[in-house]
């Protein structure tokens, strides 16, 4: 089996990365491809491409992957349990047959409620879908994220392909050092939860005409929510988080507010050239780029006054309204970027080098996930607890290393030696009261001969060091971030 492929031994899926994945990639080139090359082409009969067996194939793949893949839905299947006691094969069979005859019906998500970070008291809703639900979403998606994906503005960045948070980061960067100064770094109160679904549908529409994927998709907005109480909750707006197709259906939504804010940026636009944008500077007129990443996004304007950035703020609220949406008053504000300001979990602010009469564009960790992180550190390492040294280091490492990965192209020098003497101390704390040991007991398990101070090991895992983690400069990629069909076809 291909090094790609789920970790099971299905017939069904045997071969699928070679098989089914190309078939897949195939088909998606060439939606992709017709699409760009038509803005205006609806798409009539997609819904052959839902249920052919080598997309539900790649749609199990993706759902087994996935990390919640051992979450139960409102059914308690997980794909595990589908595996040994059903059999992939089977269940995907059946489950097609009931997609093309029509009697297929998504279950009510399954509510589950997560602290939100910065430690407001408040949580996030999350939605469960059950395994079919998920596999019949990932479907969709196969199928339709190709076609809108020629209709999305490339400042948009969040749940996209070959995108990621740190192309918005660099983009804020670019035109920061460019004068693009004043910044609306906005939010909008509970998109996921507020998207008014005719208003979604009608966008849907637009590419999409097949009757029966129209049907599909607002028969998953309408499904329900299965509350802790256990009580089933009627859906009258929004599209759950945790589904599969909710940031895509989410990026289609919002895709209003994009073209809105770019427009003056397209070919013959008012702010099209280098040019046009100064004229309009010396004018007096607002000239502003916009960044969005998911229901997150800054506006960066040009001058020397807020005023023009407030007047953008009320004509966002107007582009927002249609669809539901309204931006969140306590989250939303206008500031300079000299006062700085957090996106993405990082702090942007335009700044002064040190010794140098020079300013730049300087992008450091922000306070809250670096307290995020250091508050999961202390859950792992109690001064009471009585679990192996090794299963620790092990889980502080998988932790630091995918936070100093994400966090290592900002100023980050001084924040990653903290947090290395942050662990160190909180593994030797821990360690002390343990064994009541006295400081030279902790000289004698961490120096060696010579005197020289070892790292923290145990059984051949080492304390991972995240002052060790080589700061590199994340490059603006623009206009030639990669699209796969693009490429493909």
């Amino acid at each position: 089996m291909p090094k790609d492929a789920p970790p099971n031994g299905d017939a069904l899926l045997e071969g699928l990365p070679v098989g089914s994945s190309q078939q897949v990639s195939e088909m998606q080139a060439k939606l992709h491809r017709w699409a760009a090359a038509r803005k205006d082409r609806r798409f009539d009969d997609v819904f052959n491409l839902v249920h052919d067996p080598a997309t539900l194939k790649m749609a199990w793949w993706r759902v087994e992957a996935n990390r919640g893949a051992r979450t139960a839905g409102s059914d308690g299947l997980t794909p595990a349990r589908i595996e040994a006691e059903i059999g992939v094969a089977r269940f995907l069979e059946d489950l097609r047959s009931a997609i093309k005859s029509g009697e297929f019906r998504p279950q009510p998500v399954r509510e589950r409620k997560i602290p939100k970070p910065g430690g407001s008291g408040k949580v996030r809703r999350l939605g469960i879908p059950t395994v079919a639900d998920r596999v019949v979403q990932a479907a969709l998606k196969l199928v339709l994220e190709p076609i809108f994906e020629a209709d999305f503005e490339p400042v948009s960045y969040g749940f996209r392909p070959e995108r990621r948070a740190h192309d918005a980061i660099a983009e804020i960067h670019f035109y920061g050092t460019r004068g693009y100064r004043w910044v609306l770094d906005a939010d909008i109160e509970a998109c996921f939860d507020s998207i008014d679904h005719s208003a979604l549908m009608e966008r849907v529409r637009g590419r999409i005409k097949d009757k029966r994927v129209l049907r599909l998709i607002k028969a998953f907005l309408k499904a329900g929510v299965l509350t802790e109480l256990g009580t089933v909750s009627e859906m009258r707006s929004g599209t759950p988080q945790g589904g599969i197709l909710s940031p895509l259906l989410a990026n289609i939504a919002l895709s209003t507010l994009d073209e809105h804010m770019t427009a003056p940026w397209r070919p013959g636009g008012v702010m099209s050239t280098e040019m046009r944008r100064r004229r309009r500077a010396w004018k007096g007129l607002p000239v502003w780029r916009f960044v969005r990443f998911a229901d997150d996004f800054v506006v960066l304007a040009r001058g020397d006054s807020a005023d023009d950035i407030e007047v953008l703020r009320e004509e966002i609220s107007q582009v927002l309204k249609p669809m539901g949406l309204r931006l969140s008053e306590a989250k939303t504000r206008v500031v300079h970027m000299e006062e700085g300001f957090d996106f993405l979990g990082f702090h942007i602010r335009w700044g002064r080098k040190r010794g140098t009469d020079k300013w730049y564009v300087y992008t450091f960790v922000a306070d809250r996930p670096l307290k995020a992180v250091k508050a999961k550190i202390r859950t792992m390492t109690p001064r009471t607890s009585q679990q192996d040294l090794r299963d620790v280091l092990e889980r502080i490492n998988r932790l630091v290393r995918g936070w100093t990965a994400y966090f290592r192209h900002a100023v980050a020098s001084q924040t990653f030696a903290h947090l290395r003497q942050f662990i160190w101390w909180r593994i030797v704390r821990m360690m002390r009261h343990r064994h009541r040991w006295a400081w030279k007991d902790v000289r004698r398990w961490l120096t060696g001969p010579t005197g020289k101070w070892k790292p923290i090991a145990a059984d051949g895992i080492e304390m991972f060091n995240p002052a060790a983690v080589t700061i590199v400069r994340y490059r603006y990629r623009g206009e030639r971030i990669p699209n796969p069909w693009a490429q493909a076809a």
